[in-house]
């Protein structure tokens, strides 16, 4: 293939351009924010899950508590009753009156034993609040967090994709400047090597950093300026300069 040596050296610049939108689009994968959103997003979601577990618990010791208090109420109100009914003279056997003394005595231990139980259900449901308040706020500040880091990569990602734009712009244009056959050449070479074109540069490839033997060095020596050269080790266009050292 042959191309005018200002136009080789162009590919020197197109490959520039290219290397900074390499660059770019590695700075993009790589942002510490996604990390940091990726590890908020599974703590948030953690945090979330516990949160209505803990939720949950303490609902049902809510709904624990109100029917414990209801029977503690039913056996206060039943125990009213028989002492309301001892009082008023209306029981006369003694056999009853023990019978009903008894029962009334019986009911105030079993409400005695029922109250414990809503103390304990309360101090368990206490507990549960206090777990699910602290749950709920570790929660919100990793969501906070979250959505901080997520304005961080956004406001990155906007800078990035401006100054990829940028240069795009500017690879246009100097893609625009070159032979047709030579632009496919090199962007053919670009998707397999990352790199399309290489400046010689003392002697050596910069784009596989191998130094050339004399007789390639010779060779290229030879070689007409428009004609377009290939390292014979990673096979990018081999640009020529007055830094090759021919």
């Amino acid at each position: 293939m042959k191309a005018a040596p200002e136009a080789q050296k162009r590919l020197l610049d197109l490959a520039g351009l290219d290397s900074q939108l390499d660059r770019l689009a590695h700075r993009r994968r790589t942002l510490p924010e996604l990390a940091e959103i990726d590890e908020r997003s599974k703590q948030y979601a953690r945090l979330a899950t516990q949160v209505i577990e803990a939720e949950t618990e303490a609902g049902d010791l809510a709904r624990e508590q109100t029917k414990a208090e209801h029977d503690v109420e039913a056996v206060r109100t039943r125990a009213d009753r028989d002492q309301k009914r001892l009082d008023s003279g209306a029981v006369t056997s003694p056999r009853d009156l023990a019978s009903l003394q008894s029962e009334i005595a019986s009911l105030h231990k079993r409400q005695g034993d029922l109250e414990e139980v809503v103390l304990e259900i309360m101090e368990r449901r206490e507990a549960a609040d206090t777990k699910v308040t602290d749950l709920v706020a570790q929660r919100d500040e990793v969501r906070a967090a979250l959505a901080a880091a997520e304005d961080r990569r956004d406001a990155a990602l906007q800078e990035i994709e401006k100054e990829a734009g940028e240069v795009r712009g500017r690879r246009t244009a100097v893609a625009a400047e070159l032979p047709a056959d030579l632009l496919g050449l090199y962007d053919k070479l670009k998707d397999q090597y990352v790199v399309g074109a290489a400046m010689l540069h003392g002697g050596r490839c910069q784009g596989c950093k191998v130094a050339l033997s004399i007789a390639e060095m010779n060779r290229i020596k030879a070689a007409p300026h428009d004609e377009v050269l290939r390292c014979d080790e990673c096979r990018r266009i081999l640009v020529r300069t007055a830094e090759s050292g021919l």
